[in-house]
């Protein structure tokens, strides 16, 4: 048997803030991007660069349920762990892109690694695993 992760959607306010966040500030790649007309929705994909893996929906919330839950999905725990083959090149091209790290960098016995927040407030951390 062999399965994977495909997905993950992220709760989002609007589609086009959220895409100039993960596409414009982290240099995501825009996978989809389709209006669904029986839902008045739109199913928007979005993956970190060279990524073969898990990739981002961004889901805007439709409810005020679901609005209550942007930006706390894990209940202020880190969410989403994003791996790079280069910390301090990562680093430093967010921080000048007005990404916020809330824990600087730190060697750990795993790897390099530090906590940024997206435009909502998730907690990603910013990994470079040994």
């Amino acid at each position: 048997m062999k399965q994977s992760i495909g997905t993950v959607a992220l709760v989002v306010r609007d589609y086009d803030e959220a895409l100039a966040f993960y596409v414009g500030a982290l240099g995501f790649t825009l996978i989809e991007d389709i209006f669904i007309e029986a839902q008045n929705k739109r199913w928007v994909v979005v993956a970190p660069p060279g990524s073969i893996g898990t990739r981002l929906l961004l889901a805007r919330a439709v409810d005020a349920e679901q609005l209550s839950r942007i930006g706390d999905q894990t209940g202020g725990r880190v969410f989403l762990f994003l791996h790079t083959d280069d910390f301090w090149r990562d680093y430093e091209a967010y921080g000048k892109k007005g990404v916020v790290f809330v824990r600087e960098p730190k060697e750990e016995s795993y790897g390099t690694v530090a906590v940024f927040k997206d435009l909502y407030g998730n907690l990603w951390d910013l990994l470079q695993p040994k």
